[in-house]
């Protein structure tokens, strides 16, 4: 029995602010895709500007998928985004189109085609336990993960309390370590061959072009965003809101940071995000790196000829 031949899936990823969104419009409109968004944040309605978020006017027709899918005070994990872009992307493929994956989050996309060790169910007094210790000193969870899986400490950052506490919650009721447990029990993306695109712009120019659109998000309505969605009932300590420019536009609501301060810890911190984005997706195997934004005609070219290439017996629309 001959085995059926494995449906392509296009991937654009890189940092926050590489030009993600136009190489991925430009790929569907060249090869009649369709969009599926791969940022976390983007999931989540009424977080517009300080995610960046496409309007439906610049979306050029193209669908796009799993935009504007949860209310923000919704929980929302890697494993339930996997099943669904799963299920998207099948749909697509159903309907004779090219899935485009299309945005920053790493952990999402690496859940999507690798999958996700489930895990043991939550130890609440476990947790309490580790959340006190963590209490009283500070950073003595990501020690002690240091002690127990190596590998899995040098991956999460010291400061993420909540997935430092998790991976030593799986490593101390499954008495191995975390990394090994993820190598053994995940369930990867079968029947698709994926073409992983990897935006690789100058680090200088591309800190400058996020710098200028943090100002601008600022300009053009964050505050009055944030202000919106308090009004409609969500609170101040949901997940969306921690992230960087929503998380300081809170701390001016609040009284504690002035204007000037908001927009200089929010350009700082959206900085410190693609730095982070960059270093994840350097560990990304099979990617592909396009040393541009995505929006330049060089940079888009190289990516159509990739793909092109990728697709056999598609030529895709004349240019």
């Amino acid at each position: 029995m001959v085995d059926a031949p494995e449906r392509p899936l296009v991937a654009v990823a890189g940092p926050t602010g590489s030009g993600k969104s136009d190489l991925a419009i430009a790929i569907a409109e060249q090869f009649d895709g369709e969009i599926v968004n791969c940022d976390s944040l983007q999931v989540y309605r009424y977080f517009d500007i300080g995610t960046a978020k496409l309007p439906p006017r610049d979306r050029r027709g193209i669908p796009h998928h799993l935009i504007d899918i949860l209310d923000p005070d919704q929980i929302f994990t890697a494993g339930e985004y996997a099943r669904l872009a799963r299920e998207t992307i099948a749909a697509i493929t159903a309907r004779g189109r090219l899935p485009i994956l299309a945005g920053g989050t790493g952990f999402y996309l690496r859940a999507l085609l690798d999958g996700l060790f489930e895990g043991p169910s939550r130890d609440q007094p476990l947790r309490d336990r580790l959340a006190a210790r963590e209490g009283r000193r500070p950073g003595s969870l990501h020690r002690l993960l240091a002690r127990f899986d190596g590998d899995a400490a040098r991956r999460i950052h010291p400061h993420d309390v909540p997935k430092v506490t998790r991976a030593l919650e799986v490593c101390l009721l499954m008495r191995r370590p975390v990394t090994e447990l993820f190598r053994l029990g995940r369930d990867a993306l079968r029947g698709y061959r994926t073409l992983k695109l990897g935006l690789l712009p100058d680090r200088a120019a591309l800190h400058e072009r996020l710098d200028l659109r943090c100002s601008r998000m600022f300009e053009g309505g964050l505050v009055e965003e944030v202000k919106h969605i308090l009004a409609l009932g969500f609170a101040p300590t949901t997940k969306p809101f921690e992230s960087h420019g929503y998380r300081q536009v809170v701390q001016l609501l609040a009284g504690e940071l002035n204007p000037g301060e908001a927009l200089f810890y929010a350009q700082r911190n959206t900085r410190n995000y693609a730095k982070r984005q960059m270093t994840w997706f350097r560990r990304e195997p099979g990617l592909v790196w396009l040393k541009g934004f995505g929006e330049a005609p060089e940079i888009q070219q190289a990516a159509l000829d990739l793909v092109r290439a990728f697709l056999p017996g598609r030529t895709g629309p004349a240019s």
